[in-house]
């Protein structure tokens, strides 16, 4: 498996172990997960758990884009060492950007959000090279 391919798999790996700060924020709220309808409680939550629902949230979103275009420089034979490093920062973006969210750290999460987003742009610019 290739360097982008295996940051495909930690991406994926990252968002859920993202989740893990919603149920410690649920726990300290004193609330089991509501699964009849699971929006409506996460959306009560407040400071460290609405911070941690962005966060996982922010991760689901940005990772279809990201796997596309891992999967699309690749089959269009983009210089696989480019493509690695591209791929292996938007993996540390993505955490940075996690634990700044967790940290209500909001600039230094913006300037991360915004390299992993140069990062999904970096490799279909690869693609199309």
């Amino acid at each position: 498996m290739t360097t982008p391919f295996v940051c495909v798999l930690a991406a994926f790996v990252l968002i859920w172990v993202a989740r893990v700060p919603v149920f410690v924020a649920l726990a300290r709220a004193d609330q089991s997960f509501d699964n009849e309808l699971p929006p409506r409680q996460l959306a009560q939550l407040e400071g460290f758990g609405a911070r941690a629902v962005a966060a996982h949230r922010g991760l689901l979103d940005s990772f279809a884009p990201f796997a596309a275009a891992v999967v699309i420089a690749h089959l269009a034979g983009a210089d696989p060492r480019r493509s690695a490093v591209f791929a292996v920062a938007f993996v540390v973006a993505q955490l940075v950007y996690v634990l700044a969210y967790l940290g209500n750290v909001d600039y230094l999460r913006s300037l991360v959000w915004l390299v992993g987003f140069l990062t999904i742009l970096g490799l279909f610019a690869l693609a199309a090279a």
